[in-house]
């Protein structure tokens, strides 16, 4: 019995007691059972009484009591205790527990998933970057939780589409080309332009490509469209080696082509929302809580900054996405008032159709100090810096295993260890741990045991446990960190509940025979639990897109 099934099991119980006049009280959503802090007091507690004790109009305990006369007749509950002011503290038979590994094995890679977001289609956009230079350390953040909290989304039933917003419009990209002219013409690049190795490497791929281009009419535009497609090329190349790809890729350039500025500037003066001052066309964000009403057409008959938001949020949701959620650097705090202003203009409802993640700043440390400076960028550490320190995996959840909203310290000699102070190597060891036993177990010739026929009453040790109700947690974990756009909750469930409880079961628990010793009863229940062991942590590494290796 999971946590979910057991919460279902008490508001059960409290439908029941209202249908028999029992309670007088609005039967709940749904109840929330969690493990106690203290092992005695049961393998789960729920406060359902105290909460329902003041509509009901009667003692929290004799709530409770109520409840508890039911929930002891539930099949998997052994016992049930009315505790302190009225919580509620249960615990499940051994059998009722055991079958905890069954469904995890039923279940394989599907363990954990639920429907919680079935339906809903959602644009998740994340990353980002100016093709203008490699991805800095911020960026590669958000590629490493944009790409979990897509996992997530999806498996709690969200149609979800990941999208790259290409920003190939405005001064940074005329910028960009001229530092690749001046660096292939052998010139410094300009004062307000873009320095390090890479500009260099990119300026002769455009000449080895175009070896006329600086006797071309206008051999900026040259610069401009090749070096672009080729920065954007790596860009894309090294977040695919980082495990992150995308299902679009958007052209801000489109908006301003298409003429998609104009339609939802159109589209708001429907609404009443336009008006004109001072020859320019504005936007009433005013209306909807924004500091001050925005200009979205210039006096001189130019598109403000705001006008590519605009139709960029219209387009996506005129192609069908139900939420919008976009993943945006520190520096981007102060466009939530405009944004949640725009999204509440064009008669959406902020925080449901639009959502804006912010992410804080990442320092890179070694020997204890912060690392300032990238060999190829010139003056930014990249993704590349950060895995050719510690590879893929330790990088992505690194990155993935702290909140987002907080800044993060990634101490490169702690996450390149072999050792288990290494957070990363700690979960993927556990996983490594669980696949050699069952490895030893096929080569002493144990057969494989058959879930239906093993005893799992007999799994009765503390550390056996502990271990099924960890496991049990996971559908919890999963749609929790799902709803709160929250990735760290997996990477922090599986290091302090699965693979410390993985260790702790290792310790004191002997699985297989040694020496002469015979196969005990016990070997096919403990061999169930470590392949269930295996399957969670496969899982949950799954979801933060970081391996979960046989061997290491």
């Amino acid at each position: 019995m999971t946590p979910l099934e057991l919460g279902a099991a008490v508001r059960d119980a409290v439908a029941a007691a209202v249908e028999a006049g029992e309670l007088a009280v609005a039967v709940p959503a749904e109840v929330t059972v969690e493990r106690p802090r203290v092992a005695s007091h049961g393998d789960y507690a729920t406060s359902i009484a105290l909460q329902l004790a003041k509509p009901a109009g009667r003692p929290p305990r004799q709530v409770a009591e109520l409840l508890a006369a039911r929930l002891r007749e539930v099949d998997g509950i052994d016992a049930v205790e009315v505790a302190g002011p009225g919580f509620l503290n249960l615990r499940l038979t051994q059998a009722s527990l055991g079958q905890v590994a069954v469904r995890v094995l039923a279940q394989g890679p599907a363990y954990g998933s639920n429907a919680a977001a079935a339906g809903q289609s959602v644009n998740l956009e994340f990353v980002s970057a100016n093709p203008t230079g490699p991805i800095h350390i911020g960026g590669v953040r958000w590629a490493a939780v944009g790409d979990a909290l897509a996992r997530l989304l999806e498996a709690s039933g969200a149609k979800v589409t990941r999208e790259y917003y290409f920003n190939d419009h405005g001064a940074q990209i005329d910028r960009f080309a001229r530092s690749l002219l001046a660096t292939a013409r052998g010139d410094a690049p300009p004062e307000d332009g873009y320095g390090g190795a890479y500009i260099g490497e990119i300026a002769r791929a455009v000449l080895a490509e175009v070896p006329d281009a600086l006797e071309q009419p206008d051999p900026q535009e040259v610069f401009r469209r090749v070096g672009v497609e080729r920065m954007f090329g790596e860009i894309r190349a090294s977040l695919h080696d980082f495990g992150v790809d995308f299902d679009v890729y958007f052209h801000e350039n489109s908006l301003h082509e298409s003429g998609a500025v104009q339609r939802a500037v159109e589209r708001l003066r429907s609404l009443g929302r336009i008006y004109e001052a001072d020859g320019a066309v504005w936007l009433r964000t005013t209306d909807f809580g924004d500091d001050k009403d925005r200009v979205v057409i210039k006096s001189d008959g130019e598109p403000a900054y705001i006008s590519g938001d605009l139709a960029y949020y219209l387009d996506k949701r005129e192609r069908g996405f139900d939420r919008v959620l976009i993943l945006l650097g520190a520096d981007h705090h102060g466009y939530i008032g405009r944004l949640m202003a725009m999204c509440a203009a064009f008669g959406d409802t902020p925080g449901v159709h639009l959502e804006i993640l912010i992410g804080q700043m990442v320092n890179l440390l070694r020997d204890g100090e912060p690392l300032r400076m990238s060999k190829r960028a010139g003056t930014v550490v990249t993704l590349e810096d950060l895995v050719e320190a510690v590879g893929v995996d330790a990088a992505r959840y690194a990155l993935a295993r702290s909140s987002a909203d907080s800044t993060l310290d990634i101490d490169l000699d702690l996450w390149s260890r072999r050792s288990s102070d290494n957070p990363v190597f700690y979960v993927q060891y556990a996983a490594t741990r669980a696949a050699s036993v069952l490895r030893n177990a096929a080569e002493m010739g144990i057969a494989e045991p058959d879930p239906e026929q093993v005893d799992l009453s007999l799994l009765t040790h503390p550390r056996e446990s502990d271990l099924l109700l960890a496991l049990a947690e996971f559908p919890q974990v999963v749609a929790t960190a799902a709803e709160l756009r929250e990735p760290h909750r997996v990477a922090r469930y599986l290091e302090e509940k699965v693979a410390k409880s993985a260790q702790r079961f290792w310790d004191d628990c002997q699985v297989l025979p040694k020496g002469d010793e015979e196969v005990v009863p016990t070997t096919a229940a403990r061999l169930l639990l470590w392949r269930a062991t295996r399957v969670v942590l496969e899982n949950g590494l799954r979801l933060l897109g970081v391996r979960a290796p046989e061997r290491m």
